[in-house]
């Protein structure tokens, strides 16, 4: 498995702990949130120099996997865009994914409603893991 981190993004160690925990659970666990979920997510983080970063949670095949980058020939069902310092804020429980949609600092693409699937995704990261995102 290749390394999740790009430099200038603080938001890769945050995938990076997602990912850690996806690891954590047995093949019939991570089976189980690719049946509960059957998405595939795209994250493009744009930091403060203006570069952005993609990374893509396939939670639709396999045994669900964290990728830094699109996957080659694969449309994510949801696409969300937002700020390096925002997705952080986020993940550490000082802001609301919410508000951050109804203000613009979020944008999705896509089919919205599987951000509450993945809200779950990130809530049994957060019991084992501390992770604290919440969209």
């Amino acid at each position: 498995m290749s390394s999740l981190a790009v430099d200038g993004f603080k938001s890769s160690a945050l995938l990076t702990q997602i990912d850690g925990h996806l690891q954590t659970l047995t093949e019939d666990e991570r089976k189980d949130q690719v049946k509960k979920v059957k998405g595939i997510f795209q994250f493009n983080v744009k930091n403060n120099a203006g570069q952005t970063a993609t990374w893509t949670f396939d939670l639709k095949t396999g045994n669900g996997a964290m990728h830094k980058g699109a996957i080659a020939g694969v449309k994510p069902d949801i696409t969300i865009d937002i700020k390096d310092d925002d997705f952080v804020a986020l993940a550490e429980g000082k802001a609301n994914g919410q508000k951050l949609f109804m203000s613009g600092k979020i944008k999705v693409k896509g089919a919205i409603m599987m951000a509450t699937k993945l809200d779950s995704v990130l809530n049994a990261a957060k019991e084992k893991t501390g992770f604290k995102a919440k969209l």
